[in-house]
């Protein structure tokens, strides 16, 4: 029988977040943006530097492991913003979740799912919001679990590159 556990992820994990989203990207975003856009991202968001600042930021990130193997991980955290002049909401984004493409179908993605929802539920947070590249097959993934489109966006990275993405929201 399969058994599968999420821990608190910290800064002794770096090597293994980094890891995971190298061995993702590929086969997630390959047929989607360029080899160079992959390679600028991975650097831009997980080196040790980047990372060090999420955590610092207080961005909190979760492992998941099956039997005994990391095989995923997602980041979440609190953001304030306006939905009223008179009413500020409270809502937590879940920044990143990554399964190994050979741990599709084992529910790793969905118990990540499950920990950010959990987080933000416990600090009072109003609804969870995500950001989803309009053709990553995840989309599905977060519609299946109560996630709505509400916006279109295009973001400007840098060094030439746009993400194009989906900002979808799960309200509690």
């Amino acid at each position: 029988m399969n058994h599968l556990e999420i821990r608190v992820a910290t800064v002794a994990d770096f090597n293994l977040i980094r890891s995971i989203s190298e061995r993702t990207w590929p086969s997630t975003y390959g047929h989607i943006i360029s080899k160079e856009q992959i390679d600028f991202m991975l650097d831009w968001m997980y080196c040790d530097a980047a990372l060090a600042e999420q955590f610092e930021k207080g961005h909190q990130f979760f492992i998941s492991n099956l039997n005994g193997t990391d095989i995923g991980f997602c980041s979440v955290s609190a953001e304030a913003e306006n939905a009223t002049k008179q009413n500020q909401q409270k809502a937590f984004k879940l920044n990143k979740l990554y399964v190994l493409p050979t741990a599709h179908g084992t529910g790793s993605g969905k118990a990540l799912l499950n920990k950010a929802i959990e987080v933000a539920k416990i600090a009072a947070a109003s609804s969870l919001f995500l950001q989803v590249n309009k053709h990553n097959n995840a989309y599905t993934f977060y519609l299946k679990n109560g996630f709505v489109k509400e916006a279109e966006q295009k973001f400007d990275i840098g060094n030439g590159f746009f993400m194009d993405d989906y900002v979808m929201r799960l309200i509690f």
